[in-house]
C-alpha cells in the first residue's frame, strides 16, 4: 500500500508501547516507535556503531543504542549524548485506521 510516497510499516495494533519494531522500507531500515501516545520512525542505524537502534530501549521519546549507549530523541534523530555526535534521519509517519505508515523518501 502506498499513500503519496507512504508505504504501510506495520499495523498500529502491532506495536507494543516503547518496543521498538524494526521494518524495512524500500531497503532502508527503519525503527518503528510507539511511545507517550505518539508513533514515531527513526533510521535504524546508529550514526556512531553501525548497529540497529530498535534492539535498544526506549524512554522519555529517545531511543537509546545498546553498544554504546548514546540515545536518539525519535523527534529530531539528534544524539543527546556521546559517544554519537551525527544525527540518525527521522521519518514522517501517517496513522490510517489500523496501518502504520511512513514516509523513507522524506525525512522530517
Amino acid at each position: 500500500m502506498s499513500v503519496e510516497g507512504f508505504v504501510r510499516a506495520c499495523a498500529l495494533s502491532e506495536l507494543e508501547e516503547d518496543m521498538p519494531r524494526r521494518v524495512e522500507l524500500d531497503g532502508v531500515p527503519v525503527s518503528v516507535v510507539s511511545t507517550e501516545g505518539e508513533v514515531f520512525a527513526i533510521h535504524d542505524i546508529c550514526s556512531h556503531a553501525n548497529v540497529s537502534l530498535s534492539e535498544g530501549e526506549v524512554d522519555d521519546c529517545t531511543i537509546e543504542c545498546w553498544l554504546h549507549g548514546s540515545r536518539f530523541d525519535l523527534r529530531s534523530g539528534k544524539p543527546s549524548g556521546l559517544p554519537a555526535t551525527r544525527p540518525v534521519p527521522v521519518y514522517p509517519v501517517k496513522i490510517e485506521g489500523d496501518d502504520v505508515l511512513v514516509s523513507v523518501t522524506q525525512e522530517s
